[in-house]
């Protein structure tokens, strides 16, 4: 088996160098033949490129593919287009993984694939969430880093005819969010099964919050919004409608969360930054995810009224 690891990035080289050296540090195994990391930077405005031709020794396993900025679905296609594998590992570039990531992928594959007769199936790797920059694998598995997506890109490995036939990302999804589920709507059409593998850990690192971070959190939101009526557009389905909270439940219930729109980023700011200075960042996030969650679902609803009667009926349930 010789796997090719896909990362698109766009302005992260702090983190994106030890996702990278990561890479390097894995253990042989004898199910894998070779692997290769094809990194995609999508019009990175920082010293990204400049950084990995200066420590391009460091890297024999990296290829570089530059592109214009066209976001992530655009960059994993080229990935895969450019990728030599006949396995595609997918991950993000704020992700750091353990000496044993590729072999535990390897693995699980090459077992389910004997046990199922076919290669219809994929691995989903464990991501815990941490704010440690400095020793981003220290940070103990949390409740919440369980996810119950399908297909979410951060670190899974498919067999790449299998990917070739669903079609790969859907460049539409331009700004954040959304493409990567999308693309498991269609391969769960395929009957393509989920394969959970957690011995295949990654550290998804993302700086521990601040107030700054408020106006792009908002903006991230917004886009998601966006992105979200795109998928919806694309898979007119009750489980989409759930997926992207485009129901009247999920409205109702972030309304009544933060008492119809009274406790928001703003009204919080006070107890945001009380809580950041005792020392609990994280605690201040889950709280601010529930103005947050209430902007993106009105986003949606309002998405989806400027785009009414230029598609698939967009009544929620």
């Amino acid at each position: 088996m010789f796997l090719s690891v896909v990362i698109p990035t766009y302005n992260r080289l702090p983190i994106l160098q030890k996702c990278l050296l990561a890479l390097e540090a894995q253990d042989p195994a004898a199910e894998i033949t070779g692997y290769e990391v094809v990194l995609v930077d999508d019009g990175s405005t920082d010293a990204t490129v400049s950084w990995l031709r200066q420590h391009s020794l460091q890297l024999p396993h990296l290829r570089l593919i530059e592109q214009e900025h066209g976001g992530p679905a655009q960059g994993r296609n080229r990935g895969v287009e450019a990728a030599r594998g006949d396995v595609v590992v997918f991950i993000d570039s704020d992700l750091v993984v353990t000496p044993s990531f590729l072999r535990c992928h390897a693995v699980a594959l090459e077992r389910e694939w004997q046990r199922r007769g076919n290669r219809l199936c994929f691995t989903y790797g464990a991501v815990i969430n941490t704010a440690n920059f400095q020793d981003p694998c220290s940070e103990p598995h949390k409740l919440q880093d369980h996810s119950f997506a399908y297909f979410a890109t951060g670190n899974v490995a498919i067999d790449r005819q299998l990917l070739e036939q669903a079609g790969l990302f859907d460049t539409r999804f331009r700004l954040y969010g959304w493409e990567d589920l999308e693309l498991g709507e269609r391969l769960r059409r395929l009957g393509v099964g989920l394969v959970r593998c957690p011995e295949a850990v990654g550290y998804h690192w993302h700086p521990a919050l601040n107030l700054e971070q408020i106006p792009d959190l908002i903006r991230v939101e917004r886009e998601r919004a966006k992105m979200g009526l795109v998928f919806y557009r694309k898979h007119p389905t009750r489980r989409v409608r759930l997926i992207i909270q485009f129901t009247w439940l999920h409205r109702l219930l972030w309304e009544a969360l933060t008492l119809g729109g009274l406790l928001n980023e703003r009204s919080l700011r006070p107890l945001l930054a009380w809580l950041i200075r005792r020392g609990h960042p994280g605690v201040a996030m889950e709280l601010l995810r529930v103005p947050l969650n209430r902007l993106g679902v009105r986003a949606l609803f309002a998405e989806a009224k400027a785009l009414k009667g230029s598609g698939p009926a967009h009544s929620p349930i």
